[in-house]
């Protein structure tokens, strides 16, 4: 199970307001680009100013907005004409960008250890690129579990509302980075096994 699954209701939720853009002419590239610059600037800022813990309020409200963007943008993209290549590698590669930037505030915070935030990072990365060559080898664009990229928005949002709302995090939250990482090797493993599997049936 991932938060994935819920998708289809998030987007009935937004297609008025899709509908309102297409009407003005917003295009699902332009979205896409608008959602992966705000990513930059927030994870960026926080970064730099990581002594400022109320900061990381703001990124589970940014992971929302996001999520709602990447919504509409592949809701114009399949419902408004308006699919390209360009468009699906914007998509894939501002999504890889945006995930390490807004995760890279926490490399600086006690108790996690940077390398295993960095760690978090490329697995991430590495799992939607497995993901993406679902196509490649014949099978579906895989969002296998259990930790896709919604799960993750909800696993960092809930820790920066810890950081925010506390003067300090728990030892044991050191941990989360760890346990984060081997779920993320699951699910790298569960993209390329169930991709190779639909290709068999």
């Amino acid at each position: 199970m991932t938060i994935y699954k819920f998708k289809p209701h998030f987007q009935n939720a937004l297609r008025p307001m899709v509908s309102f853009l297409a009407k003005h002419q917003v295009t699902a590239n332009q979205v896409t680009i608008i959602a992966a610059l705000g990513s930059i600037i927030v994870g960026a800022f926080i970064a730099l100013n990581n002594d400022l813990r109320w900061l990381f309020l703001t990124i589970p409200v940014w992971f929302f907005i996001r999520m709602a963007l990447n919504a509409i943008d592949g809701m114009l993209a399949r419902e408004f004409n308006q699919k390209s290549k360009l468009g699906a590698y914007l998509n894939e590669i501002s999504d890889v960008i945006s995930d390490a930037i807004l995760y890279l505030p926490f490399a600086f915070l006690s108790p996690f250890n940077p390398l295993w935030v960095g760690g978090v990072i490329f697995l991430s990365t590495l799992s939607e690129f497995a993901g993406v060559l679902g196509p490649m080898v014949g099978s579906s664009r895989r969002y296998d579990g259990p930790m896709g990229k919604s799960d993750r928005a909800i696993i960092f949002s809930a820790l920066a509302l810890a950081v925010g709302l506390t003067t300090a995090l728990p030892q044991w939250t050191a941990w989360v980075m760890p346990c984060l990482a081997l779920l993320l090797c699951l699910t790298i493993f569960r993209r390329v096994h169930n991709g190779l599997r639909e290709i068999q049936q």
